[in-house]
């Protein structure tokens, strides 16, 4: 089994590396990794959802276009890890895509993870099942861009921000 690491970098080089800008690309979507139990604890405080975590085609061309190749590089070689160990949990504001936001810092950067909970139908069993998918990722800019996000839980204290 290929690591989270490249299964990420193997979805952009066979999808999205070199597609022109706002190309049509395959969608496919791939599983990124299982979330750790004490984020999906907190995650199922606000909605019920499995700890798989899937990334697509269309949110790694997103990403593509709109950022610089650097931020690019760095995102797809570690958004499992800002998916599967943030160091916050913020609700998304309305009307952004995704339902909450996880931020990680990595290298003293911050980044941003917007996930949305979707229902995927699983086709052996008919049945379907809620799961994380990646919205869009980012570095954060500026200090006080989360000012106005409400925040859920911080790693540092491994409870509920108040």
């Amino acid at each position: 089994m290929a690591n989270k690491r490249e299964v990420v970098k193997n979805l952009h080089e066979k999808y999205i590396k070199g597609s022109p800008a706002k190309a049509v690309v395959i969608n496919r979507t791939v599983f990124l990794c299982h979330l750790t139990n004490i984020v999906l604890k907190e995650i199922i405080r606000y909605c019920d959802c499995g700890s798989k975590a899937y990334i697509n085609t269309r949110v790694l061309k997103h990403i593509y276009d709109k950022k610089p190749a650097e931020e690019f590089e760095f995102l797809i070689n570690n958004i499992h890890m800002i998916v599967k160990y943030p160091d916050y949990i913020y609700e998304n504001k309305n009307p952004k895509r995704g339902d909450f936001c996880l931020i990680k810092q990595i290298k003293g950067e911050n980044y941003f993870c917007s996930v949305e909970i979707i229902e995927d139908e699983i086709p052996e069993t008919q049945e379907s099942e809620k799961n994380i998918h990646i919205a869009t990722a980012f570095r954060i800019r500026k200090a006080s861009y989360l000012n106005a996000y409400k925040s859920l839980w911080s790693w540092k204290d491994g409870a509920p921000s108040s």
